[in-house]
């Protein structure tokens, strides 16, 4: 017969060890959660990513023969010569390098050069309560002040003290910013006048939003999020 005592003891050993393991499983999930639903931090000095319509040239130093220019087309594939085609949209220069050097694997560890001749010139959008809501090139620095003066102006003065500024942080991701333009009409804070970005999207709301997560999905409708903010 087995002690109470001894029995007692083993039993609660047996619970501490289990709830270590719950605990240890939790912590896990979380983290792998966190690593596939949260933004990845914005690189530094990011790589052009290649788009729909961009021109590339490819240039073969030890077949001149293979030499072509391509356009990456609506549906995000180039047609190479000799070879099958190669999906480009999303890729970077080195990235579609090595992609080629894939397709063309009959070589014999053959040099590719590729170089962008003509793409998507950098642009912004501003949309909302302002005068003239569009796309705009971004032919300049310049900063969230300034680019809704590009825009006409807002339509509504009370609209000076709450502006978002969607920034795609990474592939998947905007990074959401709330701009308080009277202020730093004023002269304070003027350093959240931030400068725009290529792809930038200002969006003057037309009523007041009390909450907004800091990150969005980007596949999300700017418009759709502010009005799920309004509902909260």
């Amino acid at each position: 017969m087995i002690p109470i005592k001894s029995l007692a003891w083993k039993l609660a050993s047996l619970l501490c060890a289990t709830c270590v393991v719950a605990v240890m499983g939790q912590r896990l999930s979380a983290a792998q959660t966190s690593q596939t639903s949260q933004p990845v931090l914005e690189e530094r000095h990011p790589r052009y990513i290649l788009r729909r319509e961009d021109v590339l040239l490819l240039t073969f130093p030890l077949s001149p023969e293979l030499n072509q220019t391509v356009t990456i087309q609506p549906d995000g594939y180039i047609s190479l010569q000799g070879t099958g085609s190669v999906y480009a949209q999303g890729l970077t220069v080195p990235e579609l390098v090595l992609a080629a050097k894939k397709a063309y694997g009959v070589l014999h560890d053959p040099i590719i050069n590729v170089d962008v001749t003509d793409f998507q010139k950098p642009f912004f959008t501003v949309s909302g309560q302002v005068a003239k809501p569009g796309q705009y090139e971004l032919r300049a620095d310049i900063t969230v002040a300034e680019a809704l003066a590009v825009a006409g102006g807002m339509t509504m003065t009370s609209a000076k003290t709450q502006i978002f500024l969607f920034h795609r942080s990474s592939h998947d991701w905007f990074e959401v910013k709330k701009v308080n333009l009277k202020d730093i009409l004023r002269g304070k804070n003027v350093n959240e006048d931030s400068m725009i970005q290529p792809g930038d999207m200002i969006y003057v709301p037309e009523k007041f939003i009390a909450n907004f997560r800091k990150y969005v999905p980007y596949s999300l409708n700017a418009g759709t999020y502010l009005q799920e903010g309004l509902n909260q």
